[in-house]
Parts: C-alpha cells; sequence; structure tokens
C-alpha cells in the first residue's frame, strides 16, 4: 500500500481524508499546528508550523510519500493575526511543493476554495473564468494555486475548487445557524432567501481525491453538488426534519449588507467581505469538467448533508461547547454582534 502526507490532517476535512486512507490500508503522514488526538499503527504524526522554513526537511527524509493531499490552512474569522494567516496559507504551500520536489514526490493535491470569487456570474463558474477574490483567504488560496501550477513540470498536481465542505463534524460559522436551529429561533434569510448556494459533500470530495491520486495529470477542477436548491429551501427542510419549532424570516437585503460591512469592519462580525458579498448571491460551479476528467459524480443534496452536519451539532453539543485547540472548523465560530439578532428572534 500507498504512504501519503496529509496537511492539516488534524483539522475537519484533513482530518477526514487520514482517517478513510488508514482504513484503505495506507500508511499516513500528518502535519498539523494542532494536536492529533487519532491514534493507528499506520499513522505518524507531527505538530509543525508548515510556513517556517526548512520545517519539512526531516520529516521527508525519515518518509518517502506516494502523494501529498494539502488541506492545512488558516481561515480568516479564525485569527487575527493576517500576516500568520499569509505566511501559513501561502509560504506554507510553496514549503511543501518545494519539498515534494527536492524529494521526488510524483503527485500533489491542493484544496482551494470558491472564495476565489464574490460576485454572482449570473451562471454556473468555469475553471477558465479570472478569479477575483476580495478579502484575504482567497487572495491566499489564489496565491498558492499560482505557486503549485509553477510546480507541474516536476509534479502533477491537482487542484480541487471547493465549496463549503459539509459532513457530519462540520462547525466553524455554521454553528451560528445550528444554535438558532437549536433553540427554536427565527432562521433569518437575506433578500428572501431564493439564491443558491453550492456545498460539497466531503466523502465525495475524497472520493475525488481517490481519483485524481490515480489521474496521473495537473488539473484545475471545480467539485460541488448537483440540483442546487435555494437557502429558503435548504433552510426550510432542516428546520423540518429538526422539529424545534423555528421558522423563515426575511431581512432587508441592502440596509443588511451595509450593517454586516459596517460590523465586520468594526470588529463585531466574525462575518467577513466574502460573507456579506455572497449571502445573498448565488454561487455555482460548473462541474462538468471533473465528471469528464475523473469519472467522478456527488451523491448528496445540500440540504442532506447539511441536516448531517446539525444533527451532529445536536448529539454532541456539550462536548462541542467544551473544545479547546482544535482547528476552525472543528469548533463554533464566536457570534459577535449577531447574538443581538438571536434575541430579536
Amino acid at each position: 500500500m500507498s504512504t501519503y502526507l496529509v496537511t492539516g490532517g488534524s483539522g475537519f476535512f484533513g482530518g477526514i481524508v487520514k482517517q478513510r486512507l488508514l482504513e484503505q490500508g495506507h500508511a499516513v503522514v500528518n502535519v498539523d499546528l494542532e494536536q492529533d488526538d487519532a491514534t493507528h499503527a499506520q499513522l505518524t504524526s507531527y505538530q509543525r508550523d508548515i510556513g517556517l522554513p526548512d520545517t519539512l526537511d526531516d520529516i521527508f527524509q525519515k518518509h518517502r510519500f506516494d502523494g501529498i493531499v494539502h488541506c492545512a490552512a488558516i481561515l480568516a474569522h479564525a485569527i487575527d493575526d493576517k500576516r500568520f494567516l499569509w505566511r501559513s496559507n501561502v509560504d506554507g504551500t510553496r514549503s511543501v511543493a518545494e519539498a515534494a520536489r527536492r524529494h521526488g514526490v510524483p503527485r500533489l493535491l491542493f484544496m482551494s476554495s470558491n472564495c476565489l470569487w464574490a460576485h454572482n456570474f449570473g451562471r454556473p463558474v468555469r475553471e477558465d473564468d479570472p478569479p477575483m477574490p476580495v478579502e484575504i483567504y482567497g487572495r491566499s488560496k489564489l496565491e498558492g494555486e499560482r505557486i503549485l501550477l509553477e510546480y507541474t513540470e516536476d509534479l502533477d498536481v491537482v487542484i480541487f475548487r471547493c465549496p463549503t465542505i459539509m459532513d457530519h463534524g462540520r462547525l466553524g460559522l455554521l454553528t451560528i445557524l445550528f444554535e438558532f436551529i437549536e433553540e427554536g429561533r427565527k432562521i433569518w434569510v437575506v433578500g428572501g432567501g431564493h439564491n443558491r448556494y453550492q456545498f460539497i459533500y466531503a466523502q465525495d470530495l475524497f472520493d475525488a481525491c481517490l481519483r485524481a491520486l490515480e489521474h496521473g495529470r495537473s488539473e484545475v477542477l471545480n467539485i460541488g453538488s448537483d440540483d442546487v436548491r435555494s437557502f429558503r429551501e435548504v433552510y426550510q427542510a432542516i428546520i423540518d426534519r429538526a422539529g424545534t419549532g423555528s421558522r423563515i424570516a426575511t431581512l432587508p437585503k441592502g440596509p443588511t449588507l451595509l450593517a454586516m460591512r459596517a460590523a465586520y469592519h468594526l470588529g463585531m462580525s466574525p462575518l467577513g467581505p466574502y460573507q456579506y458579498k455572497m449571502i445573498a448571491e448565488d454561487f455555482i460551479f460548473d462541474t462538468g469538467r471533473i465528471k469528464d476528467r475523473l469519472g467522478w459524480a456527488p451523491t448528496l443534496s445540500n440540504e442532506e448533508m447539511l441536516f448531517r452536519a446539525y444533527q451532529y451539532y445536536h448529539d454532541n453539543l456539550e462536548e462541542i461547547r467544551s473544545r479547546k485547540n482544535v482547528s476552525a472548523h472543528k469548533q463554533p465560530a464566536g457570534m459577535g454582534v449577531i447574538r443581538l439578532l438571536k434575541w430579536m428572534s
């Protein structure tokens, strides 16, 4: 069986990649800023900062990797030090790619983002649409892509442009929504909630990773769910299944977006430029290329993914509230001024 390096393997999606590879009999080496609580005979974990120079040299000397799944990233809402975010996401990506080239690793997968854009195209977004990120996380992901494309003569690089990755265990900013549902509060949508926003099921993304590891060429690939319904429809499906008495209510688009922008710039809200630009807009990837090149197809709808994540939150609420020193997607995000909206709900 093969040996894979997973960066960010203590986090949400990196942890899924790590566990699934181990289940298939592969050896996995995890490098992450956070401690790895998982144990397995075929797992080796290092607590390292990949953004620091030469921090990976000894790891690549000890292990011979058949491939790398590069999931490690710092989120904008999770940290105040944006220079650290840039160093981790950009310099860290360069560090991983350099080590891969020096040590002859044949392939590298990179988890990029739909945060490369922040406007409604009026159609599904294609791989050849020029990225235009509006905040530092999106800019760091775009720079990571640019760096990795410099290495395609030396290794196969597959870049997945991912919308929000969903599965049970996904928390972060979603816990704001989940807390409102859990307590039977009004679930607010902006401008009617008729906009459509794509997710990707974590297990479907892992399936794409497996296919990409055997693909044998470099690609930039959009990925996401099919048959995307509006936020209003998706939220109503979750509310109906949760049975907590929540109901959907509407906020006017213009004043709400102005208030969100002001709250962010005053340091009162976790929702940054990407969120307040896209909260009432459509964003869907065209996934024709990945279906054609990898023979891949999604399996779950947005509403099923989101309900699984909510059910996990509901079932593990007390333990979740006590978490410390875990990745941003595995702990609740702070509400900030949004708590005022909760009290009004």
